[in-house]
């Protein structure tokens, strides 16, 4: 029972457990075990679920491979009541993104409606998500980097560094003006730090 694993059912108040969890079913490629703690996502005990998106989004950073066949599950979180599972399917979407992008891209507008209600996490992992997808091909950045700007141009400001840190994979020779375009009519708004990491993206792109 992967279950007797987490945290909760340790008593323990800290992620630990559920991060060694995560790299014990990575190592040991216990699908089964990863298989087992999706379908807890849906435990009537909230501490398993909070604990079990928690090794789910382990497992993604390290290995996205395990858990991309549950994109549609991370998708129909987006819309829980338990702002956890929200924020922690985001997170999993973000790690999977690239090896699930065709089933994302199917529900990409349910992915930006979450991002427009969610909490700061939500945004971030969306951002990130999105901008994922829009790196596979041109047809998923035709559709989606319009998407990122919009969000650039209308995100606080305090967000724009890093929104536009993780934009950046997407950025493509055609749309890259646009990008600069938009962080440059942003940037007066900004403090020093701020536009610090900005300019670190315009020499990425060897932009002065």
């Amino acid at each position: 029972m992967v279950i007797s694993e987490l945290a909760s059912q340790l008593d323990r108040k800290d992620e630990q457990p559920n991060i060694e969890l995560a790299r014990r079913l990575v190592n040991e490629k216990d699908y089964a075990g990863v298989k087992e703690v999706i379908e807890n996502l849906s435990n009537k005990n909230k501490k398993i679920q909070s604990d079990c998106i928690k090794v789910v989004y382990e497992v993604g950073e390290m290995e996205p491979e395990m858990i991309s066949n549950y994109a549609l599950i991370f998708i129909d979180l987006l819309n829980s009541r338990n702002n956890r599972l929200v924020w922690g399917s985001m997170s999993a979407l973000s790690t999977i993104a690239s090896e699930a992008s065709e089933v994302l891209m199917n529900h990409v507008q349910e992915i930006i409606s979450a991002m427009k209600t969610g909490s700061v996490i939500t945004v971030d992992k969306g951002v990130m998500t999105l901008a994922k997808l829009a790196s596979v091909n041109e047809m998923n950045n035709e559709r989606i980097f319009p998407v990122l700007i919009q969000h650039l141009e209308t995100c606080r400001v305090k967000e724009i560094p890093q929104h536009a840190e993780s934009t950046l994979i997407a950025v493509t020779e055609h749309n890259k003006e646009h990008f600069i375009t938009t962080l440059k009519q942003r940037a007066q708004y900004m403090t020093a730090p701020q536009y610090k990491r900005i300019k670190k993206i315009y020499k990425s792109l060897n932009v002065e």
